[in-house]
């Protein structure tokens, strides 16, 4: 349980890392796509049907529901009043004011069913027109083929993006489908009807030269595994050899550029991606010092409330203190090789980390 306690604190400390090594112009991509080449949805779906063409109301039939496209300044009211809903009601169902002024073209589910196909109101434009399909609005067209869209209501942190990567389709077809903006901005509540995704290209087709070959899909994405000897889930597992690291380790060997933070055996040692440090045994009370000079670039509290120390030193290093539980220096001294940064917790392991920058690294190769 006190490796695990250690180990939950990885995303605390990289954080926390992050933020005490950000420079003043430092920025972050957290959509991450000005750093991964764009992770758009054109090239993991294919393109569905078009929408079906609205009535002379601007009202879409499926056989699920009906939505309906709003006129150049119309409000959610205005559009209600058109087709006979209670303003309030299409309002609410869709999360909007139901003063709110709409784009040409917006769609907006119905809360109820309206007669589809009659004349327009008096006073109303004689034609409304889909700006995304490119047909006239009393062209009739038929539900897609690939069956009626699904609908969907937009929850706090969701794109257009992450929306069509979560039903299979292109990005560009929600939009269509939806009237979005061109900037591609959702509201939490609002409702999106989502196109069936069309037929996928074939994933060995020829490419254009320099564009790349498609990754085929494996195997095993269509078809069963070969059947394998499985032993039946109540069988017992093999036993692991026993392993006390406590009792072979003790302290590391390394460049010599930084002490052991604290006197201990190591009990944990380090595993990139699993544990970033060592876990050092340190009884409660057991003093831990500064493994080099440097600087306290951060002091923070992991979510148990047990401090966590950064020491920046030359080099682009830091290093980094968890598992303590009196802390005696403050953020922005400078402490010395050896000087007291505070003492060992209750759980009776500090965990010890060396980082390159962001980048973890095993701190015995810089131990003495």
């Amino acid at each position: 349980m006190k490796h695990k306690a250690i180990s939950g604190r990885v995303v605390t400390l990289a954080a926390l890392v992050a933020l005490a090594g950000c420079g003043a112009n430092g920025r972050f991509d957290p959509d991450l796509r000005g750093l991964m080449g764009g992770l758009g949805t054109a090239d993991a779906a294919a393109a569905a049907t078009p929408r079906p063409a609205p009535d002379e109301r601007g009202v879409i039939t499926f056989g699920n529901g009906q939505v309906a496209l709003a006129q150049a300044g119309e409000t959610p009211a205005a559009l209600a009043a058109r087709l006979g809903l209670n303003p309030g009601e299409l309002a609410s169902h869709n999360a909007l004011p139901a003063d709110a002024p709409l784009n040409a073209g917006a769609v907006l589910v119905l809360p109820r069913q309206v007669a589809a196909g009659t004349a327009p109101v008096a006073g109303a434009a004689a034609v409304v027109r889909d700006p995304f399909a490119g047909q006239a609005a009393g062209q009739a067209a038929p539900a897609p083929a690939g069956g009626n869209p699904r609908e969907h209501v937009v929850t706090s942190g969701e794109t257009a993006w992450s929306v069509a990567r979560r039903y299979g389709v292109t990005v560009q077809d929600l939009a269509a489908w939806n009237g979005l903006p061109a900037d591609m901005s959702l509201r939490i509540g609002q409702r999106l009807i989502v196109p069936q995704p069309g037929q996928r290209p074939d994933r060995l087709a020829t490419t254009v030269p320099g564009a790349g070959s498609p990754t085929p899909q494996p195997p095993s994405a269509a078809q069963p595994l070969p059947d394998e000897a499985t032993p039946p889930a109540g069988a017992p597992a093999p036993e692991a050899p026993a392993t006390d690291l406590g009792a072979t380790r003790t302290a590391a060997s390394g460049s010599g550029r930084f002490r052991m933070p604290v006197d201990g055996s190591i009990v944990r040692v380090y595993d990139k991606g699993r544990n970033d440090g060592i876990d050092i045994a340190a009884p409660s009370g057991t003093p831990v010092a500064a493994a080099g000079a440097g600087s306290v670039a951060a002091i923070t509290r992991d979510t148990s409330g047990v401090p966590i120390i950064v020491v920046r030193h030359e080099g682009d290093l830091m290093t980094v203190y968890a598992g303590l539980d009196a802390v005696n220096v403050a953020k922005g001294d400078s402490v010395s090789a050896g000087q007291s940064l505070g003492s060992a917790g209750k759980e009776g392991v500090v965990h010890f980390e060396v980082r390159k920058g962001f980048e973890s690294v095993d701190p015995e190769s810089f131990l003495n």
